[in-house]
């Protein structure tokens, strides 16, 4: 005769045994206000009594909130990541700050993968919110940038997070501090004595990107130093990051230290680097962004971009639930400053000649 199955303990189990209606133990969960103090002592002790776990079909008891908060990524690229194999950090982090935030909060955090350029997306995006109903919706880089995106939740009154976005309009505008984390790489390989500093930027349809390259023009010209030569453009893939190497080493003007704009594309200078017979940092010195694992243990670790995914994740979700309780919003941007891990791949230059890449 197999096992008896344990009877899970609801709700309605806590308000028998409190002597309650159910709506009193829901609000008493969900810690609104009106609820007298003995009979939040009450319910409480029920709950600590037979253990139970509030659902979300309990929370949802108490009013029109369904304590769900949807994170939408980038489906085309996410899943090409874990296709092949190379993770995918942001989404890791992001789940960090934000499951953890939601769990403090009584809410859930979930994942949706949206593809930003697809015909579907308004009937993708409809489609998740009438199944789920969630009270916020957090937008990552491209989609923090789509106004089809932005609109379709203005328009179903639904509290969203913009990370990545500092452009006018509605919802919660968060920032790593993409610019500022470019002047600090660059301001480090200066500090180091480098003048001929190339980057490697990442896609115009990412706000970010050009923010970045704002950091580094900012602090090249600061410095007195000029950026002809020095810029080319890749996709965030690793292909795109060896042509874009490939064009810099093959300039007129060789650049002794190279910024890029993800880690894959940095992986992909130091690996053609190697091609060349370049040593880093002897001959070249090169920064990331992101701070993936894999940088850490590359040969040498490479001086990365630290970026604050988890943290500004983490505030996203405070800022929507904040909303639902009827709180001040913030006045402006939310910037969470991102820092600039130093590794073994930056060193002064070299003094002796002129860098031959080609």
């Amino acid at each position: 005769m197999p096992p008896r199955r344990r009877q899970s303990v609801t709700i309605r189990h806590v308000a028998a045994d409190a002597g309650v209606s159910l709506q009193t133990v829901s609000r008493v969960i969900n810690k609104e206000p009106n609820v007298r103090p003995e009979m939040m002592e009450r319910v409480q002790a029920s709950i600590a009594r037979l253990g139970y776990v509030p659902s979300i079909a309990a929370q949802r008891m108490g009013g029109s909130r369904s304590y769900l908060i949807v994170a939408l990524n980038d489906r085309e690229r996410t899943i090409a990541d874990w296709r092949n194999r190379q993770g995918t950090d942001w989404v890791d982090q992001m789940m960090l700050g934000g499951m953890l935030t939601c769990a403090e909060h009584g809410y859930r955090l979930i994942v949706e993968l949206v593809d930003t350029h697809s015909d579907h997306i308004e009937r993708e995006l409809l489609a998740a919110i009438a199944a789920l109903q969630p009270d916020g919706v957090i937008l990552t880089p491209p989609h923090s940038e789509n106004p089809l995106i932005t609109g379709l939740l203005e328009a179903q009154g639904i509290s969203f997070a913009r990370i990545g976005s500092l452009k006018p309009g509605t919802g919660f505008a968060l920032s790593l501090d993409d610019e500022g984390a470019a002047r600090q790489a660059t301001d480090h390989l200066i500090g180091l004595g480098h003048q001929r500093i190339g980057f490697i930027a990442g896609p115009d349809e990412y706000e970010l990107s050009g923010w970045r390259v704002a950091g580094w023009r900012a602090s090249m010209a600061a410095a007195g130093l000029a950026c002809e030569g020095l810029l080319a453009q890749g996709d965030f893939s690793f292909a795109s990051g060896r042509a874009a190497a490939s064009a810099l080493f093959d300039g007129d003007v060789a650049p002794s230290a190279i910024i890029a704009s993800n880690d894959q594309m940095a992986l992909a200078t130091l690996e053609l680097a190697r091609e060349r017979g370049l040593s880093v940092p002897r001959d070249l010195s090169l920064v990331s962004f992101d701070d993936t694992p894999i940088v850490r243990f590359v040969h040498p670790p490479l001086t990365a971009v630290v970026q604050p995914i988890a943290a500004v994740t983490a505030r996203a979700v405070e800022l929507i639930i904040a909303e639902q309780a009827g709180q001040d919003r913030p006045s402006g941007p939310v910037v969470t400053p991102a820092q600039l891990a130093i590794r073994a791949s930056t060193a002064p230059p070299r003094e002796d000649k002129r860098t031959d890449m080609r």
